[in-house]
Formats: C-alpha cells, structure tokens, sequence
C-alpha cells in the first residue's frame, strides 16, 4: 500500500470538504504538534493532484482515484450511510470508517418532534388554522384527535445510532415500550423490550404504534416498507422515515395515508429528494415533512470534529480506529 512516513515526514489527509481554518487547527492537534497535515482542496483537479501522496482521505473518492492513491492506508467517510459510495471503496483495499451515531441525537429530535406534531393534532388542526388568523379547539377532551405517547409501542427497523438514539429517548423520555429488528443484533440494551432478526418485520409491523424506518440501504431493505406492510400496520399507527427515502413506496404510503390505513407518517426523507411539487404526498394532511435536514445543528459539526480528531489521533498513533466499517 505504497512507502513508509518517516518520524519526520507528516501524514497527509486529503479532503475537499471545507473545513473551517479553526476546525483544521484542531484535528491537526489531536496528534503531536507537525504529525499530521490536512489539506483542504479547493478543487476536484487539486485533489487529484494531492492524491498520489496521501496517506488519508476525508469524505469519498471514485474508483479511478483510488487507483491514484498508491500510499492510502484510510478513507472517514463524510456521512453515516456508505450506499453512495463508489463500490471500488467498497471492496477492502484501504480501511474504511464513517460517522454511524454522529448524527442520530438531532434525528432523534426531529423525529419526536414530528411524531408530537402528529399525535397531538398541532399539524393536522391547529397549523392550518393559525395560518387562516383562526384558533378553535378540534374534537372533545375525549375524542382521539389528541393521543398520548406514554404506554404505546414504538418499532425500528434499524437499530443503529439513529435507531438506538430514539429508542433510549422514546423509551426514557416519552415512557414508550421499544421493539425492534437488526441484521447485527449486539446485546439488547435495557430501554429495548424485545430485538429480533429482520424476519420478525412483517408481524413488528402490525403490533406497533410507531413504526420507524431507521435502516441503511441495501438491496435487503430498499422498498421494505411497502404497501403490504401499511396495509398491516394498525389504523391509529404512525410511520416515520428517518435514514433513507428508498426504503418506502411512496405512492403506497399516500395511498395507506388517503384511504387510512394508517394515522399519519413523519418523513424527513422521500425515495426522490425533494419530491416534485405536484407529488400527491402534498395532498396528505396527516403528513408532517423536513427536507432530509433532521440531523442539522450546530452540535453536530462539534461531534463530527470530535469525532474526526480522535480518530485522527488514532491514526497517527497506530491504533484502531473508531466505527471501522471494513
């Protein structure tokens, strides 16, 4: 994999995301002071000139660069998910570590907030109205047009950092009972009931309240959330769509959204980002949406510059690096 740094030769990490000067400063001084160089390229053609002596990348790269790269010993993706990587990446050669979990505090949020927004009529009924300058109360204090999380079921398909972040902040903060499915199922934390293999899906589908898509996608996953799996779920149950648009039909769920089959679906992700203005998905009112951005906020750069430095540090160290995918 290319030559051997001597003591006094810096490791290079070459990356076109534009790290503020800063933000730079700190990563290089998570290893001893002139170990480790980043270069921020201001261009694609920089890049590839920079390729053939670094030892490191931040963010992607494409097969034929990789062929560039003689001396590369790893790649830190810029993302959680790995399918819109090149495949060439894929394959082994160089050690490969993404940011699995950085992002999953603010997706937890958002996807709360949206079941709120859902469970407690504020979109369907009261957003509506406040924008026609009117405030009355919808239903009775005893209809269901407001429900309660407290004692409802919760189920994730995916129990990465998204899923687990949610589910430690439904089951803790919201008093829900928390199943759900992993093709890795690890130990089962305290704040999850019951975690089984994928092959419990279809009948976790049709015993929850929430029903959350939180995998990655793979050719296993995409589209699992299908029409018969809405047509299983109950009629006062929620989908909300939280890692990738590809895992749901989209027309399958307007459909189990028009003809009820559900209660309502929080998406901050769609199968085509963003969804085309005359998509029927805008004709839903029991549809509550953000622009794939659930996992903004300031304290996310903080944990993703954390999380780049230690394994920085890591590296210059020659110890094994954190969230090593392969």
């Amino acid at each position: 994999m290319g030559g051997v740094k001597t003591s006094m030769e810096p490791l290079q990490i070459v990356t076109t995301f534009l790290f503020e000067p800063e933000e730079v400063a700190l990563i290089q001084s998570a290893a001893p002071p002139g170990r480790v160089q980043i270069v921020v390229c201001q261009s694609q053609a920089e890049f590839r000139a920079r390729l053939k002596d670094a030892d490191a990348v931040y963010g992607s790269l494409s097969g034929e660069e990789l062929a560039m790269a003689p001396k590369l010993r790893w790649v830190q993706a810029g993302a959680a998910g790995l399918d819109s990587l090149d495949p060439a990446l894929l394959q082994g050669r160089v050690p490969l570590t993404n940011y699995a979990g950085t992002f999953a505090p603010a997706i937890a949020e958002t996807a709360l907030g949206m079941l709120l927004s859902l469970t407690r009529g504020i979109s369907k009924y009261y957003v509506p109205q406040f924008l026609r300058r009117t405030m009355n109360p919808i239903g009775t204090v005893k209809s269901a047009h407001h429900t309660e999380l407290a004692g409802r079921t919760m189920g994730i398909a995916g129990m990465g950092g998204i899923g687990l972040a949610l589910a430690r902040k439904a089951h803790y903060g919201f008093e829900m009972t928390v199943v759900g499915i992993d093709v890795r199922r690890g130990p089962k934390p305290d704040y999850v009931a019951e975690l089984r293999d994928p092959s419990w899906f279809p009948e976790m589908a049709g015993q929850v309240d929430v029903l959350v898509a939180a995998a990655p996608l793979t050719p296993a996953t995409e589209g699992m959330f299908n029409r018969a799996v809405f047509q299983r779920m109950r009629k006062t149950a929620y989908f909300l769509a939280l890692s990738r648009g590809k895992l749901f039909d989209d027309l399958a769920l307007v459909e189990a959204l028009q003809k009820g089959w559900i209660a309502g679906a929080g998406l901050d992700v769609f199968p085509v980002e963003p969804p085309p203005s005359e998509h029927p998905i805008f004709d839903c009112p029991n549809v509550v949406m953000t622009a794939h951005t659930a996992g903004w906020s300031p304290d996310r750069q903080v944990r993703l510059i954390a999380f780049f430095a230690e394994n920085v540090r890591r590296f210059a160290a020659g110890e094994p690096l954190l969230n090593l995918t392969i």
